[in-house]
């Protein structure tokens, strides 16, 4: 089978990826080996691409927004042949920590992660856990699908981890694949968003989705806000997210890699009650409650199709900010 994988972790434009014709794995028990239809392109494989993220498999192949059809079944699974099904980040958990027990399997020591931990969806077929896999919504045909595995799934997990109450203003700083899904969440919930992008396309972008105002990343904005959430991988906006919150606001990290952030004046970021949370990974039951939503919603997914031979464009394209939304790479 034809598969992308990263040979040696350096910047994008240096080519950390290439073509590789690999055997087709076969599932084992509690496995499926899924052929893939679509795969969105994510920031995180783009950090797994340049070693911002620590090697974990050699020769790794990315893609963890994985929308395919089962081709065959291990034993002891819930899926068989021809069903449509989702693969995301999360690919296992050890299920017996004491995060696990409490429904916080996300924060398992254990975990482990597509495309990261195992072979991704930058091929033909991939295997996944058919425990961790997800029954997809047949709203949602196979391009919309692929960047709500990821990028729909972690923005929601921010957006709940920001506390935003109910009729709340939530400024969003970034505007891609996450962010675009989440703000249309928080808008349907009624909330006043503001985003803060240095793209001018994205603030367009963000206008037309229902985001009452948009400006560059370091405007002050129209009016403190309840929430935060930041999505670009920047340090340096913590400390004007934190700025821009009223008293007992809540700033949440979406990102897993962020650069360094800045040293912060506690009267001016952090007292009145003022918090930082970051976001790590997500729960299954993040995901379900999700996908149900996006369906029920009909979200805007705004995607840009690249053939699979094309992922390492697809890869430098995100990096060079070339397109607002998420990339899709096509079999």
């Amino acid at each position: 089978m034809r598969a992308w994988v990263v040979e040696k972790p350096s910047p994008i434009a240096s080519g950390p990826l290439r073509r590789a014709d690999r055997e087709t794995p076969s599932p084992g028990p509690g496995e499926l080996l899924v052929r893939v239809l679509a795969c969105g392109v994510c920031r995180t494989d783009l950090h797994v691409a340049e070693g911002d993220l620590p090697v974990h498999l050699p020769g790794v192949t990315p893609g963890h927004e994985i929308v395919g059809e089962v081709a065959a079944a291990g034993t002891g699974c819930l899926h068989g042949p021809g069903d449509r099904v989702g693969v995301a980040w999360l690919r296992g958990t050890c299920g017996a920590c004491r995060f696990c027990r409490r429904g916080a399997e996300n924060l398992c020591p254990s975990s482990v992660y597509t495309g990261w931990d195992a072979h991704g969806g930058y091929a033909e077929y991939a295997l996944a856990v058919d425990a961790y896999t997800y029954a997809l919504p047949a709203e949602l045909d196979d391009v919309r699908a692929a960047p709500l595995l990821c990028a729909g799934i972690i923005g929601y997990r921010a957006l709940r981890r920001s506390s935003l109450p109910p009729g709340g203003r939530l400024g969003i700083w970034g505007f891609g694949g996450s962010a675009h899904l989440a703000a249309q969440i928080a808008v349907a919930e009624g909330a006043d968003v503001h985003v803060f992008t240095r793209s001018p396309a994205a603030r367009e972008l963000a206008r037309d989705l229902g985001a009452s105002w948009a400006g560059d990343s370091f405007d002050t904005g129209p009016a403190p806000l309840d929430s935060a959430i930041i999505f670009a991988p920047a340090g340096e906006l913590v400390g004007a997210a934190l700025e821009r919150l009223d008293r007992g606001g809540t700033c949440a990290v979406a990102g897993i890699h962020l650069s360094d952030v800045p040293s912060l004046d506690y009267q001016r970021h952090l007292f009145q009650e003022r918090e930082v949370r970051s976001v790590t990974a997500n729960t299954r039951a993040d995901g379900e409650e999700f996908l149900t939503l996006a369906a029920r919603l009909n979200l805007a997914v705004t995607t840009h199709p690249y053939a699979l031979e094309d992922a390492d464009r697809a890869l430098t394209d995100l990096a060079a900010d070339r397109f607002t939304g998420a990339a899709v790479l096509l079999r």
